[in-house]
């Protein structure tokens, strides 16, 4: 396969809503930077208590910008006493590079694929 889905086919209604849902809670650089955080802290995952101090932005609101990465299914969490744990969710990633990448690189039509792509 040399086409990203984008180029080869239509999105259907609900991938493109889901993929539109996370590159919308991506749009923020503030989750962005959280979610490139929480993927990269020890283990894979991290509390808010682990990253909040990375921010000058309050707890609450850091929390806020987890539950918007969570929400668009690009983390997921569980309360271990009282902190709450996120790490990411490999599926999500893997459906947004999927979208975005061919397997030699970012999406550009060539001829190849051009001509693998019905008319």
């Amino acid at each position: 396969m040399c086409c990203s889905p984008l180029v080869r086919e239509p999105l259907t209604e609900d991938w493109a809503g889901d993929l539109a849902r996370m590159f919308k809670a991506l749009g923020d650089p503030v989750r962005l930077r959280l979610l490139s955080l929480v993927a990269s802290h020890a283990g894979g995952e991290a509390c808010v208590c682990d990253i909040s101090e990375t921010f000058d932005l309050s707890q609450p609101t850091i929390s806020h910008h987890l539950k918007v990465l969570r929400s668009a299914g690009l983390l997921d969490c569980e309360r271990r006493g009282t902190w709450v744990y996120y790490w990411v969710v490999p599926s999500a990633l893997q459906q947004l590079s999927a979208v975005l990448l061919t397997e030699g690189g970012p999406v550009v039509p060539s001829e190849t694929c051009a001509a693998e792509v019905p008319a």
